[in-house]
């Protein structure tokens, strides 16, 4: 049973991967007008068009080009930046770092928030804290990242002068430094997770408070922030991990107006370097990587639910 899960769910993966590439083919291949002429622009002339649709396999059927496409990017090849001429996986993993870190630190400072207070307001259930706290889920919720975003820049960059309001410092020119420039694109996106994350542990735990074992706990005199932290948090963590692993894909793709907002050279960045250059392989490129990324990040998140509740590995364990 659990062997047929895990193939079904690798049939899954694959059927998915195949539709993110036939949408990422078609997003290019379906553009109105010649992509030779659109690529070339200006410098367009019937040589050169011809050339260049040879090269890229545009004089082909359409079904024909998906395929040869398809087998290049199995291969690592995803084409080639028509203005810049470098290797699109290659600018694509070079700008890669940058996004990994702003989602990483964004998870950490989210669930670092939302976690404790979402323990306190379960365990304060209907108190003036916990009322406090969902008008402060509510109001958060209802703000766009990029408002809070020129508000934290107002208040910390223009207002107090102690964070920077753009730019960016890689780790290996100053630890210190890249991290004091993170700080304000961080929590701009960080500020949007919490109420999510904090609303959700928080239903979770209302309702495992209540169960047997925990009133058990409480009988034998177990410390309460043992029972909250230990007994109770970790049967409550299951549908949060689900959503920080849906959270992480969706910011790899979300993250375009905070990167263009604090100039961070990453994958957003360069999506929206590339869609304005118009350069369509490129763009072709990080949509492809994007999609693979967030299923790859979807799978890895059902091996960590797996872990968090071992029955799950077990046969006849809950599907």
């Amino acid at each position: 049973m659990l062997i047929r899960r895990w193939a079904v769910n690798g049939l899954s993966v694959v059927g998915t991967l195949l539709a993110v590439s036939l949408v990422a083919f078609l997003l290019i291949a379906l553009l109105p007008g010649d992509l030779a002429v659109l690529i070339l622009a200006d410098s367009a002339t019937p040589e050169r068009v011809a050339a260049l649709r040879t090269q890229l396999g545009l004089d082909q059927p359409l079904y024909v080009q998906y395929f040869h496409w398809l087998g290049n990017v199995l291969s690592g090849n995803f084409g080639r930046s028509v203005h810049s001429g470098e290797a699109t996986l290659h600018v694509i993993l070079s700008r890669l770092p940058v996004t990994i870190e702003l989602i990483g630190l964004t998870q950490v400072v989210a669930l670092g928030l939302s976690i404790p207070l979402g323990i306190l307001s379960a365990h304060k259930r209907g108190s003036a804290f916990d009322g406090s706290i969902l008008v402060g889920c509510l109001a958060l919720l209802s703000t766009p990242a990029f408002v809070i975003a020129l508000s934290l820049i107002y208040v910390f960059a223009l207002h107090l002068h102690v964070l920077p309001a753009t730019g960016f410092v890689s780790l290996h020119e100053s630890v210190a430094e890249n991290l004091r420039g993170m700080v304000l694109p961080v929590v701009s996106l960080a500020l949007i997770e919490v109420p999510v994350y904090l609303r959700l542990l928080r239903s979770e735990m209302i309702g495992t408070l209540q169960q047997n074992y925990i009133s058990l706990a409480r009988g034998v005199g177990l410390p309460t922030a043992r029972i909250l932290f230990e007994n109770a948090l970790r049967p409550s963590s299951l549908n949060l991990i689900t959503v920080v692993g849906i959270n992480m894909g969706r910011l790899m793709g979300g993250a375009v107006i905070i990167e263009q907002m604090f100039a961070l050279p990453g994958i957003g960045q360069l999506l929206v370097e590339s869609v304005y250059q118009q350069d369509y392989l490129m763009t072709q490129g990080i949509v492809l990587f994007v999609g693979a990324a967030f299923v790859a990040i979807n799978l890895l998140t059902d091996l960590l639910y797996a872990l968090a509740d071992p029955r799950l590995l077990r046969e006849g364990g809950p599907s």
